[in-house]
């Protein structure tokens, strides 16, 4: 069994599935006597949750590099108030969406430029990497009917027009070609408990040996 805490991401574009499966693979740890801590982004502390409501806000209309820096002030403080600390006290922590969303959505959906985000990274003091990260790949057509049929108003995000999801899911793809060290990509459009056995297999090849 692994012998430290290990940070573990979820991510990938609208309508993948990975809040089900974060649930999921922190249940599966717990069988396992693991102590995991599951948060999200933007949010996991009272300051970064406030500016979640503002980010998803349909009628909020924000600049591409203010709405970054907003993620980035969002991710400061969760980092400080909840998942360092946690990773100190030895639980794993399996977050919702991280750093590789904010290049994505913000840098290849919205076109901020790349050395924005990096700056906005080293401003911050550089950020926790993760030791894993699980991104959802889900064609644009699957996703657009799952979120069709997803109960609630839609936020500001899932609002967005087809070419944005389009160029999420390549955004995607794309950083886990840049990262194949890090990032394992899992087809999302398969069954909920084919999704699940897959992660539960990767953790225990990967972390739990």
């Amino acid at each position: 069994m692994g012998s430290r805490a290990y940070f573990i991401t979820f991510e990938g574009g609208e309508g993948a599935g990975k809040t089900t499966q974060i649930n999921r693979l922190g249940t599966f740890l717990k069988s396992r006597g693991i102590d995991a801590l599951t948060t999200r982004e933007p949010g996991g502390c009272p300051e970064a949750e406030r500016i979640r409501a503002l980010l998803l806000d349909p009628q909020a209309a924000w600049d591409p590099l203010s709405e970054t820096m907003l993620h980035y002030t969002a991710r400061r403080e969760h980092i400080r108030q909840t998942i360092a600390p946690a990773l100190q006290r030895g639980r794993w922590v399996l977050c919702d969406r991280y750093a590789d969303s904010t290049l994505a959505y913000q840098g290849y959906g919205l076109g901020v430029a790349r050395r924005d985000i990096d700056a906005l990274a080293a401003l911050n003091g550089g950020i926790l990497r993760p030791d894993l990260t699980i991104i959802f790949d889900l064609p644009y057509e699957v996703a657009r009917e799952r979120l069709k049929n997803r109960p609630g108003a839609a936020d500001r995000y899932e609002q967005m027009d087809e070419g944005f999801h389009r160029r999420l899911r390549d955004a995607f793809l794309q950083i886990a070609r840049d990262n194949p060290e890090r990032c394992v990509v899992i087809d999302a459009s398969a069954g909920e408990e084919t999704v699940a056995g897959e992660i539960a297999s990767l953790i225990g090849k990967r972390l739990l040996s």
